[in-house]
């Protein structure tokens, strides 16, 4: 996801000062974070690895909520996280490489991706890249804006159909599921398609899910998040390029849904909802002119097309406010 800042320019003096400074940012920061974040990510492939060997669905006990605290007496399996960790880091990565080489074909300034670690059940907070320079004109912004979300999901359709394949029907000896995770559109128009010619294929709502598949399902999920139409998410960028005025009103109306999605859906929502109310997620200006090409509005519609292959309204089953109070 691409955020806009507005930078502040130096003094010609100061500017010398600063380009050593930039340049170990660009050569550390980056890189140190995404040291990190193999780290965070195999530890929890680690432990899906352990219970799908099991037989087990990929959350099965209290415990299994905190993947540190778990390799932390199971350093010795971390090396079998290997699988999780590059497919979920592939999409993120190739999800921010879209932005950013757009980025440098219209000369804005952009940093390198930084993916957050972060001590959740997916290792990570997602990626980001930080534009530093105004971008020129809304057919840039558009480009921009679009370029993530189609890397990404381009990536996350070979994990999906190799993590379908790598899966197994759960037996009867299976334990409950501590979180039971829905499906996107995208999974599940898939499984259908491999199920028509490999008929061993498991289906989804009887599969014990390869840590593969649960690495495309974060993927999905994420692009999906992105592609939410307000303030400067992907969706935003891609809805302001095509119509500033319906993104004003959007960015009002989209956090409300959220908050309601959040009460009755999952409680996360109302993260989304608060995040996307604060003035950082308000959309800089863009020049109107030169004008946006007309045909260039299609690109719209394959971002709604993507938002609704990977939206989930409730991404687990019972976790609305509504739920946490019963």
């Amino acid at each position: 996801m691409p955020t806009t800042e507005h930078p502040l320019l130096p003094s010609p003096a100061g500017h010398a000062e600063l380009v050593p400074r930039a340049r170990r940012s660009i050569a550390w920061l980056p890189l140190s974070l995404l040291v990190v974040s193999i780290f965070t990510t195999a530890s929890t492939g680690a432990l899906l690895m352990q219970n799908f060997r099991l037989g087990q669905p990929p959350l099965v006990h209290e415990g299994d909520l905190f993947p540190l605290h778990w390799i932390w007496t199971h350093f010795s399996a971390l090396a079998s996280g290997w699988s999780f960790s590059l497919a979920l880091l592939a999409i993120l990565l190739s999800h921010e490489a879209g932005h950013y080489f757009y980025c440098r074909h219209h000369g804005i300034n952009a940093s390198w991706p930084y993916v957050l670690p972060a001590p959740t059940l997916s290792g990570t907070a997602g990626a980001v890249i930080r534009i530093r320079s105004r971008i020129p004109s809304r057919r840039a912004l558009i480009e921009v804006g679009i370029a993530g979300p189609i890397a990404g999901y381009l990536v996350a359709l070979p994990a999906t159909v190799l993590g379908i394949l790598l899966s197994r029907p759960a037996g009867p000896d299976s334990a409950s599921a501590l979180v039971q995770f829905r499906w996107p559109l995208t999974v599940t128009l898939l499984d259908r398609a491999l199920a028509a010619w490999l008929p061993w294929v498991p289906r989804m709502d009887n599969l014990i899910p390869h840590p593969i598949l649960i690495a495309s399902w974060v993927g999905l999920f994420v692009t999906s998040l992105n592609l939410i139409p307000a303030g400067q998410l992907d969706g935003g960028h891609i809805l302001y390029a095509i119509t500033s005025r319906w993104h004003r009103r959007l960015t009002f109306v989209v956090p409300v849904v959220l908050l309601v999605m959040g009460v009755t859906l999952w409680t996360g929502w109302v993260l989304w909802g608060v995040i996307l109310l604060l003035p950082a997620m308000r959309h800089p200006h863009v020049p109107f002119f030169p004008l946006m090409p007309y045909n260039y509005r299609w690109l719209g519609w394959l971002a709604l097309a993507i938002l609704v292959l990977t939206f989930l309204p409730a991404p687990f089953a019972g976790t609305s406010v509504i739920d946490l109070f019963r």
